[in-house]
């Protein structure tokens, strides 16, 4: 199984609120579509739900937001989402979307559920779901990151591999050089500058979540979603344009999940 996450930043034009990439979407649903195995897709809110996200002031953090700023967000969300699962369709797949609040209890994740959805995808659908603005119980909510959603999915289910695909060539030694490190160990340090506002934490937080699946034994490519083609190549085994955050492994095996 394969676990890909589709940025906000390649999917949207993060410099115009509410503005989808509609031809890096379909590009990128055609490559998902042809992947011979079965495939979870997350993707992020760029200009979409982080637009409304920074414009109500919401944060990771359950608190008590501004209930129209929750409903906005989501609303934005849905039709982000619209647009992907569209687009997947049309390019051959059988995309199941999954809103996501369906695999969580309030803060926490639904192990169970996340289970199931990975039952979803082996039985022959593509299970597609997304950051969102989530209720928290109360009068408080949150934004759970697609990045968060990509680690919680991953320790769950033990996909084969993960793969981030950002509007980067891969994660940076140096982001005014723009050198792409090849391959690193999770937790291994390096720059994580940034532009741009994202209140889910930008590069660093996809380097952390990425560093929590690697400790479980679990492969993350982290590619250029602007070519899709370098999907398709890692999951292939073909070799890889971007980085690789290799899975730490115990004695030869993967290590345990906690």
């Amino acid at each position: 199984m394969i676990l890909v996450k589709l940025g906000g930043s390649v999917i949207t034009d993060k410099a115009r609120p509410l503005t989808p990439r509609r031809a890096s979407i379909r590009a990128l649903a055609s490559a998902l579509a042809g992947l011979r195995e079965p495939v979870i897709a997350v993707h992020g809110g760029g200009s979409f739900g982080h637009y409304w996200s920074v414009r109500h002031d919401m944060h990771t953090r359950a608190d008590e937001y501004d209930a129209r700023g929750v409903a906005t967000v989501k609303d934005s969300m849905a039709r982000l989402g619209a647009i992907v699962t569209g687009a997947l369709l049309r390019a051959g797949a059988s995309p199941y979307p999954l809103a996501p609040s369906s695999i969580m209890r309030r803060t926490r994740a639904d192990t169970a559920a996340i289970r199931d959805m990975a039952r979803v995808a082996e039985a022959g659908w593509m299970p597609v779901t997304y950051g969102d603005a989530l209720w928290a119980g109360g009068r408080r909510s949150f934004i759970l990151s697609g990045d968060r959603i990509m680690s919680m999915v991953a320790l769950a289910v033990r996909p084969r591999l993960c793969v981030f695909a950002l509007n980067a060539d891969g994660v940076y030694s140096d982001p005014s050089s723009r050198e792409v490190v090849p391959e690193m160990r999770a937790g291994q340090g390096v720059s994580t500058g940034d532009a741009g506002m994202d209140v889910t934490g930008g590069m660093a937080r996809k380097l952390a979540e990425s560093a929590r699946i690697a400790r479980a034994g679990i492969d993350v490519f982290v590619v250029n979603g602007n070519r899709p083609g370098r999907i398709t190549a890692a999951v292939a085994g073909k070799g890889h344009q971007g980085t690789l955050i290799r899975g730490r492994r115990v004695g030869g095996r993967a290590a345990r999940s906690s």
